[in-house]
């Protein structure tokens, strides 16, 4: 019993260990993708831009924010191994405020739908607005139950 107690132990201690390997090498690979990508928008852009002679603003503008939303993937994972296997929220909050902004800018035809995605990017800031009024780091337990 106190073998199986033993293994149990340390395959409960190496688990973590290897999910966290193959998350890393995940995301390593992902951000690879994601630069390639990244390479081949700038690339398509460049090429609108040069051969297009008509100014459609609407797919420049949807270039370039889906350029932003590349570029900020790439970005929170190198914030992820930068703060020690950690997503920061924040990160996530400006992708979603650029993917809406590129979704009313792309799909504007219907006023409702607009209305509603502005409605997200509203939420999406005052989420912001609380997660930086808020302590970064962790307050002790029942702080706000304490009488000075």
């Amino acid at each position: 019993m106190d073998q199986l107690k033993k293994h149990y132990q340390v395959f409960m201690q190496l688990l973590p260990k290897l999910l966290q390997i193959i998350l890393n090498i995940s995301l390593v690979f992902l951000a690879m993708i994601l630069s390639f990508l990244l390479m081949k928008e700038l690339l398509d852009f460049s090429q609108i831009l040069l051969v297009d002679e008509k100014a459609n603003y609407q797919l420049y503008l949807a270039n370039i924010l889906i350029f932003f939303l590349y570029f900020e993937f790439i970005a929170m994972i190198v914030k992820y191994f930068k703060e020690d296997y950690h997503f920061p929220l924040r990160y996530f909050l400006y992708i979603g405020i650029t993917a809406m902004v590129r979704l009313i800018i792309v799909e504007h035809d219907d006023a409702l739908k607009t209305l509603y995605y502005s409605i997200v990017i509203l939420i999406l800031i005052i989420g912001y607005f609380i997660m930086n009024l808020t302590p970064r780091e962790r307050p002790e337990s029942k702080w706000f139950f304490r009488r000075e």
